[in-house]
């Protein structure tokens, strides 16, 4: 009886995401791209190749760095994010939307929401190992392969 409470209140929290999304939020990863997407996000969080932030990820868009961005899809107001994917598009940067910002801040490493990542295949300071630096970037690889798919049927 306690597991049927469970799965009711699991349904719920996830209606109360899909239902809080915002309208511009295209494309928005599947269940399965988004763990793998958060994924990337964590390993690129260990090796600190990552910028957070709606400030960072726009410095570093405008500044030139490739990478890949991952916005968080139930942002309020939304007009904190809506020039984030008209600036990757000018910079043919790849770009999703993710259910949460609190899922995209706990895969990024940081206890507060946030409403975007840059994801980098190379670390802002110093040299990965030669081993870890291929895992990264087929990870990438990957992801981005999957993402630039899933936009393509898009649009």
């Amino acid at each position: 009886m306690g597991s049927d409470s469970e799965a009711e209140r699991s349904a719920v929290k996830e209606k109360k995401k899909t239902q809080s999304l915002a309208p511009i939020a295209k494309p928005l990863a599947g269940k399965k791209l988004c763990k793998r997407t958060l994924k990337l996000v964590r390993r690129a969080a260990e090796h600190k190749c990552l910028k957070r932030g709606v400030k960072e990820v726009v410095k570093s868009i405008r500044r030139g760095h490739k990478g890949f961005c991952v916005i968080a899809g139930n942002i309020s107001p939304i007009d904190v994010i809506t020039h984030v994917p008209v600036l990757c598009e000018e910079s043919d940067i790849p770009y999703i939307y993710v259910n949460s910002k609190e899922d995209l801040a706990g895969a990024g490493a940081t206890k507060r929401p946030t409403c975007c990542v840059l994801v980098q295949t190379k670390p802002a300071k110093g040299e990965l190992e030669q081993a870890e630096q291929e895992k990264l970037k087929s990870d990438y690889d990957q992801v981005v392969a999957e993402v630039k798919e899933l936009a393509a049927s898009l649009f």
